[in-house]
């Protein structure tokens, strides 16, 4: 299957390690090592061409599964706002549950066979887990990972491991000013905070999706929420 170009999904790890300043590039010639709070960390090992573990050559990174309140408005989102298909789903009312596996596929499948063969060959899939009955809870039902205070007992926010799926696109600036007109909320519009270029926004239940350019990372004065490139209030962590 081949992803279109447009729009595809980035691991949130290949993402900031495209992004991290060279300032906080260690020594080295082939920049391989990354600074951190204690020393560094030699990465060069993971980096080595070569063939993959043996018995890992086939393994594919298939999904990230996240829990959804209302599968409708959930899929209107992947599918509609974002230009994901919906390229496998399976139900089982015996649990109170449904799946539906969302991505940025050109093709569908025509037989339930064919779906789910597709699906667990598609690199990048984000399955939507739906829970009998979580469309009618009063307020958002699932915590996001980041500063949420969604479920916790004592009201204070949550520092989750969960941060965010992440997209990319051909322009950035383009792909937000359809993002809001077509009413998306913004987590971080494109010239918010200190890093310019990329984005935030938030799916129905609060996930954050990473906006970022498939190409060098170029900020435009002013963006689809009027913030002028020049400025801002700095980098912030969204785990706290």
């Amino acid at each position: 299957m081949k992803i279109p170009a447009a729009l595809a999904l980035v691991a949130s790890a290949s993402a900031f390690t495209a992004r991290v300043p060279r300032s906080t590039i260690g020594p080295r010639s082939s920049r391989t090592q990354l600074r951190m709070a204690e020393g560094q960390l030699d990465v060069s090992s993971y980096m080595s061409p070569g063939a993959p573990p043996a018995g890992t050559e086939d393994f594919i990174m298939q999904q990230t599964m996240v829990r959804v309140k209302d599968p409708k408005k959930s899929l209107d989102f992947y599918c509609n706002v974002l230009g994901f298909k919906l390229i496998h789903y399976s139900e089982f009312p015996e649990w109170k549950f449904n799946v539906y596996f969302v991505a940025p596929a050109s093709t569908v499948a025509s037989t339930p066979e064919g779906r789910w063969t597709h699906c667990m060959r598609t690199p990048g899939c984000i399955e939507l887990t739906y829970n009998y009955g979580s469309e009618s809870e009063e307020g958002n039902v699932y915590n996001t990972g980041n500063a949420d205070t969604t479920g916790t007992q004592d009201g204070e926010k949550v520092r989750g491991g969960f941060g965010h799926i992440g997209i990319t696109v051909p322009n950035v600036y383009k792909a937000c000013e359809r993002f809001h007109s077509l009413g998306v909320e913004f987590h971080k519009s494109p010239n918010a905070g200190g890093m310019k270029g990329l984005a935030f926004i938030k799916d129905p239940d609060g996930y954050l999706v990473e906006v970022l350019p498939q190409g060098p990372m170029v900020a435009e004065p002013v963006d689809c929420l009027g913030v002028a490139a020049e400025g801002g209030e700095g980098y912030q962590d969204n785990s706290k």
